[in-house]
């Protein structure tokens, strides 16, 4: 039976790794080239996948019925994830993103997103979609279009599941225009740069406020890099420190997916009954590790990451229980 349902880009990263980004005008050499499945649901939901085993997760999406098609849903399948939810356009080529990661595994990523932008409200309803929503506990939302967006939301809250929302680059479109997805999520999941640019303010603290004003019972996860990740709602603050790599014996190697990682980490053990708190705890240690890793999909599965528990950082309540 499903358990988690995730929707979103499904993208084929080609990475560039260089010493250092160049100036405007600027050539330099690339020091190795990877070509590896990528896409925010799908790295996601690998990353769930991989906690809670196969079968357990599925993605609803878009490819374009083309050979990196053939090769995302071979290697979907291979990782456990469900794909009977995923579409094929026959009109557009399948995602894409163009990535360049330097020495320090900092990165820009310029995305043709294809044929993530052809599935529609209406694919929702599709019964063997719809099916897999309802079946769900937890729906992933991440960055289909818009609109799909606000439908899936609204079905999903009508339907009792859990929402979490990843805004990404949504977040630019501010809070006005994204009311009525916030008004339908529990969880909504950003980075420091994402608060302020659908907030306008600086301190989480504050955003939460503004977003409050829509929903008072959002709970508001930022993802905060090396230094870990906080959560606030109507009554708590809690602070999840970063992990230490270098305790660990381990270096970063490409930050890349870092995010995926933690939210489809931070959805599975949800999923497996932990609390807030127990779940930001896992999903911060996984994030670490999966910065140690290369590849876009670089999450640990459930072995490797309880391997590493013992480094795992006790989250603080700044405020409430």
């Amino acid at each position: 039976m499903v358990k988690v349902c995730v929707s979103g880009a499904i993208n084929w990263d080609i990475n560039l790794f260089i010493d250092r980004f160049p100036e405007i005008g600027e050539e330099i050499p690339v020091n190795k080239i990877t070509r590896v499945p990528g896409g925010k649901a799908a790295n996601v939901a690998v990353a769930s996948a991989r906690i809670l085993g196969p079968n357990e997760v599925a993605l609803i999406g878009c490819l374009g019925r083309d050979d990196i098609a053939r090769q995302q849903i071979e290697i979907l399948r291979g990782e456990g994830v469900i794909v009977s939810g995923i579409k094929l356009d026959d009109e557009s080529e399948s995602g894409q993103a163009y990535i360049v990661i330097d020495r320090n595994g900092r990165n820009v990523i310029n995305t043709f997103f294809g044929a993530n932008l052809k599935l529609t409200p209406s694919d929702l309803y599709a019964p063997h979609i719809f099916g897999l929503i309802r079946s769900s506990s937890i729906f992933v939302l991440i960055d289909p279009p818009l609109e799909t967006i606000e439908s899936a939301s609204k079905m999903a809250r009508s339907l009792n599941k859990t929402v979490m929302w990843d805004a990404g680059v949504r977040s630019t479109l501010g809070l006005e225009r994204l009311k009525e997805v916030l008004s339908n999520i529990n969880y909504l999941v950003v980075n420091e740069v994402e608060v302020k640019n659908l907030t306008g303010e600086h301190k989480p603290e504050k955003a939460w406020e503004s977003l409050s004003e829509i929903n008072g019972d959002l709970r508001l996860i930022v993802k905060l890099g090396s230094r870990g990740c906080m959560l606030i709602d109507q009554s708590r603050i809690i602070m999840v420190p970063g992990v230490d790599l270098k305790e660990m014996g381990l270096s970063v190697v490409n930050t890349v997916g870092c995010g995926d990682a933690f939210l489809g980490v931070f959805a599975a053990y949800k999923v497996l009954g932990l609390s807030d708190l127990e779940a930001l705890e896992m999903a911060n240690l996984a994030g670490a590790l999966k910065a140690t890793k290369a590849e876009t999909r670089g999450s640990p599965s459930r072995e490797n990451l309880e391997k590493y528990i013992a480094y795992k950082k006790a989250g603080i309540f700044i405020r409430g229980e």
